[in-house]
């Protein structure tokens, strides 16, 4: 999942699924809609050069790394097509694509997060994916079944989802080892069964290890570790009739109350901008960050850091999370369909071990299942965590929803204004983007 954040980060993980999925023949045939078998390609004879498709992406630092690697071995993998990417700017992505989407002109294949996907289905611009997977022999029962049904609409998938991404709690070992908190076996001995059992254990630290910060919020994008919490207390964004939003309820205002008290208690600055650098220099000893950052923190050797999924605090194990899926626009021609659809394919069987190598959770089973995946380090507590994430609603409105819930929690936690009130200016601003 990408943002600036994950940029600043260097993060050293990939929404880069590579999927390896092998060409025969010249090109690819623009009007035959025969069946193909697994590994071979719908090709036109005599076709001299291959069929270009151009990939437009977020990816940058770590993450634009692995998709390099990727879009070069499928393209010297065989020769029916050929993949030119296009990196975009995280914070203009959407933007640039949404235009792109709107007049007709832009990329044949394209990352979508899965909840910026609903408007884009709304409007027609992206084409449903079942027949024309079919046509290259790809099959969605290969992939996670909680993340086909997230990229579905009507009962038809709209994207293929490459990843699962969440948030795990990072720990860094010797500090807490120095506040007494470390077991034998390195594993944190961490007082999480309640909120107000790990502020006390926060306590702790402060108080044997006191030139840290005990615990690194993500307080710059502060909307990501308030849903984790929110969602664990069994808070939803909208109601059941999926018309309405619901946010100024106890769940919330206790999960907000909760964060207030830590920064009042000073065992997270809430004035720190870049809270994932301060963990990764040592100077915090706790950080809920993403999986995709991993390979950051864990490619360090200086820097003792273990990894767990984040402490049920609020009643579940409930948590945010989000994916990264490839989609095609409806104005792509037939034959570049089929050869953005054969890529995706290869994105997604033979590169997603590229990608669990960065952190993402892979969609493609048969790479979660592997044993070379198993064995990186803490992928099998990856996928216990990945088992408990919520997907955002689908809903058109979604993306500017998110936006205010961003812009007005930020109010309350930097801004010191009173939850109850917030809550309450929140809702009422979601619910109009609602309605409009």
């Amino acid at each position: 999942m990408l943002d600036r954040k994950k940029i600043n980060r260097s993060i050293g993980i990939g929404c880069i699924v590579t999927l390896t999925f092998m060409l025969t023949g010249c090109s690819i045939l623009s009007n035959t809609h025969k069946q193909v078998p697994e590994n071979k390609k719908i090709v036109a004879a005599g076709a001299a050069s291959p069929v270009e498709i151009s990939f437009w992406n977020p990816f940058g630092g770590g993450e634009g790394e692995f998709v390099e690697r990727i879009v070069q071995n499928f393209n010297t993998s065989q020769s029916a097509v050929y993949v030119k990417q296009l990196r975009l700017e995280s914070n203009e992505y959407y933007v640039k694509l949404s235009t792109a989407l709107s007049s007709g002109k832009g990329p044949d294949v394209a990352v979508a997060h899965v909840d910026r996907m609903s408007p884009f289905v709304k409007a027609k611009q992206i084409m449903p994916l079942d027949e024309l997977a079919s046509e290259v022999g790809f099959d969605f029962k290969n992939l996670e079944e909680s993340n086909v049904r997230s990229v579905s609409f009507t009962n038809k998938p709209y994207a293929l989802p490459l990843d699962t991404h969440f948030h795990m709690l990072y720990y860094n070992k010797a500090i807490l080892k120095k506040a007494g908190l470390l077991n034998e076996d390195e594993t944190p001995k961490l007082a999480i069964s309640t909120p107000e059992a790990f502020i006390q254990m926060l306590k702790q630290i402060q108080a044997k290890v006191p030139n840290v910060e005990p615990f690194a919020v993500n307080t710059p994008y502060f909307q990501e570790p308030f849903l984790n919490m929110y969602y664990q207390a069994g808070g939803e964004l909208l109601d059941n009739s999926k018309a309405k939003v619901n946010i100024d309820n106890d769940k919330s205002l206790r999960v907000l109350k909760f964060y207030q008290q830590i920064y009042a208690s000073k065992l997270s600055d809430v004035n720190d901008k870049t809270p994932w650098d301060t963990f990764h220099n040592g100077k915090a000893a706790l950080w809920m960050g993403g999986v995709w950052e991993a390979g950051y923190h864990l490619g360090e050797s200086s820097l003792p850091v273990g990894i767990m999924p984040l402490p049920a605090l609020f009643g579940s194990s409930k948590q945010w999370g989000s994916s990264h899926t490839l989609v095609i626009p409806t104005y792509v021609t037939k034959d570049k369909q089929l050869a953005a659809m054969t890529f995706m394919s290869y994105f997604s069987k033979e590169g997603s071990m590229l990608w669990g190598q960065a952190g993402h959770v892979p969609a493609n089973r048969a790479v979660l299942q592997s044993q070379e995946y198993l064995q990186l380090p803490y992928r099998k507590l990856f996928i216990e965590a990945q088992h408990h994430v919520k997907f955002a609603p689908q809903t058109d409105k979604y993306a500017t929803m998110f936006t205010t819930l961003s812009e007005d929690l930020q109010s309350i936690v930097m801004g010191g204004l009173d939850p109850e009130e917030g809550l309450a200016q929140l809702e009422k601003k979601m619910n109009s983007v609602l309605a409009n």
